[in-house]
């Protein structure tokens, strides 16, 4: 008997320890949340943390991924890709990003190459490429470089920006892990989450474009 409580005595220990030791030499980073005290749609909570609360209800409805076109543009409301989340959260905030891209296409269609000189508002918003150009040209332009446990760097990366990743786009989340990176509100094939894989993008060199677009008006 005194055999088997040691078995489980010292795999116990080994574990307070290692908690010990990341807790004493490894604290969770502290990275000071932005505030813009602006509410687009008078609902009592400022844009970017409506932004991040409109992408949440994306991974709470536990949407279907399915990729399709549609008359009118938008997807039955049971149903999205990565992109209609991002839409969907701007919605959710007092935005129509959808009305937003198609204008900025209109002014300049040879700005958007994917549209190949004609536009079409039921599939324009909802391309990643025509969104990445969209923000490069009308958001704040952010760093793409990410230091882990950094604060002045991660303070650039706040709940509610974007992300652009190999052809995929995600929001960021206002959680951030212990290393003060933030976690990423996306939906990949399968259903919408909130996950802790940022770190991982930028260790593989995948972010191509970080922006935090609050509309004027």
């Amino acid at each position: 008997m005194l055999k088997y409580r040691r078995l489980i005595f010292l795999p116990l220990m080994l574990l307070c320890a290692a908690v010990l030791y990341f807790g004493v030499f490894f604290p969770p980073v502290s990275v000071p949340q932005l505030v813009v005290t602006h509410d687009a749609d008078g609902d009592g909570v400022y844009d970017l943390a409506d932004l991040v609360d409109g992408a949440r209800q994306s991974v709470a409805a536990g949407l279907t991924y399915k990729s399709a076109y549609y008359k009118g543009g938008y997807p039955p409301e049971t149903e999205g890709v990565c992109t209609d989340l991002i839409w969907r959260a701007y919605r959710a905030a007092g935005w129509d990003l959808k009305a937003l891209v198609d204008a900025d296409i209109a002014s300049d269609p040879a700005a958007y190459p994917r549209t190949n000189g004609t536009p079409d508002p039921n599939i324009d918003f909802r391309r990643v490429e025509n969104l990445n150009i969209f923000f490069s040209r009308n958001a704040e332009v952010l760093t793409t470089t990410l230091v882990p446990r950094d604060a002045e760097n991660l303070a650039q990366w706040q709940g509610g920006d974007i992300v652009v990743v190999d052809g995929h786009i995600g929001m960021l989340s206002n959680r951030r892990n212990r290393n003060g990176v933030p976690y990423v509100i996306h939906h990949p094939n399968g259903k919408p989450r909130e996950e802790n894989i940022l770190e991982l993008w930028a260790k593989t060199g995948r972010i191509d474009g970080h922006y935090r677009y609050l509309p004027e008006g």
